[in-house]
């Protein structure tokens, strides 16, 4: 009966022993379950952190500033003339392009006459023969010519010719005869005296002028 009594106990103590390490190893293997699904979890958080791009970094929007159209220049509704095109000085002398397109060499009376007369000074025939090589260059050769005498307002106390009007059309007449007299021919020039009606100038200096006038036409 002893002996059977302390199986008994052993046996007991064994059962129990057994049942305290199944439910240990069933505890054991729960934690090592829910340490695996953990780590499961980490992973999958990883990967997905891993395969997600950050959106790029927008640089700061400037203000925009709205254009303003270049002005334009303000232009006056009148259009200006052109400039006038430079004009060939015959014979080293003024000469101009008149409203009529008229080329208009200027003879000043004081350079080429004496003070009342219509007689040529000496001095004055070397630019005088300047325009005569002109008058017969190819650029001219063709043009007909007039030949204009203009005084200033001054009425001729001490004179050979009694107004300014005859002194003009003396004047005139004394360039012809000298340019015929080298060569340009007489059916090419006429001559016309002005007197006192056109004046150039305030100053009468400027007035007083002989004109040789190239025609347009």
């Amino acid at each position: 009966m002893g002996w059977a009594k302390s199986g008994l106990a052993g046996l007991v103590v064994v059962a129990a022993v057994a049942g305290c390490q199944n439910k240990m190893y069933d505890q054991n293997k729960e934690l090592m379950e829910e340490n695996r699904q953990l780590r499961d979890q980490n992973d999958a958080m990883r990967r997905q952190q891993a395969t997600q791009t950050p959106p790029p970094q927008q640089a700061p929007q400037q203000a925009v500033v709205p254009q303003t159209p270049p002005q334009q220049p303000v232009t006056n509704q009148m259009t200006a003339p052109p400039p006038k095109q430079p004009v060939e000085q015959i014979g080293g002398l003024e000469t101009n392009v008149n409203r009529a397109g008229e080329t208009v060499v200027q003879l000043p009376s004081d350079v080429f006459f004496d003070s009342g007369q219509a007689t040529l000074k000496q001095t004055s025939k070397a630019s005088l023969d300047k325009v005569v090589s002109a008058l017969k260059s190819s650029k001219y050769a063709s043009k007909k010519i007039r030949v204009d005498g203009h005084t200033d307002s001054t009425p001729i106390r001490v004179s050979n010719w009694k107004s300014n009007q005859e002194l003009s059309e003396a004047r005139a007449a004394t360039v012809k005869d000298y340019l015929t007299s080298k060569g340009i021919p007489a059916s090419r020039i006429t001559t016309k005296g002005w007197g006192d009606t056109k004046p150039r100038s305030t100053d009468l200096s400027k007035n007083r002028r002989v004109e040789i006038v190239l025609l347009a036409q």
